[in-house]
């Protein structure tokens, strides 16, 4: 059976993956989200690009959002430190 899903929403679709996106204070952040079954941490930052980092540890996420400056925690615990992707603002999906 081939579905095609067409255009869809980025935040509808991370909404389908158990992510709870939560707004924070900082020049470079603007979102995250994490997903404890996967250990996938969702950074949204200012431009409106998504990223989405494998592996990361519930503390680290705890930590983030504990931390005065989001965006230099980032700097020096998550981004050089666990795979990422890019997730497109908008795509197509197809079977």
């Amino acid at each position: 059976m081939t579905v095609l899903l067409g255009l869809l929403d980025l935040r509808e679709w991370l909404e389908g993956q158990e992510v709870n996106w939560v707004r924070v204070k900082s020049k470079m952040l603007a979102a995250v989200a994490y997903n404890p079954d996967w250990r996938h941490l969702y950074l949204e930052f200012r431009s409106g690009d998504i990223y989405c980092y494998r592996g990361v540890p519930a503390e680290r996420y705890e930590e983030l959002l504990a931390a005065d400056s989001k965006g230099q925690y980032c700097r020096h615990t998550i981004l050089q430190d666990f795979p990422y992707d890019r997730i497109p603002r908008r795509f197509r999906s197809a079977s």
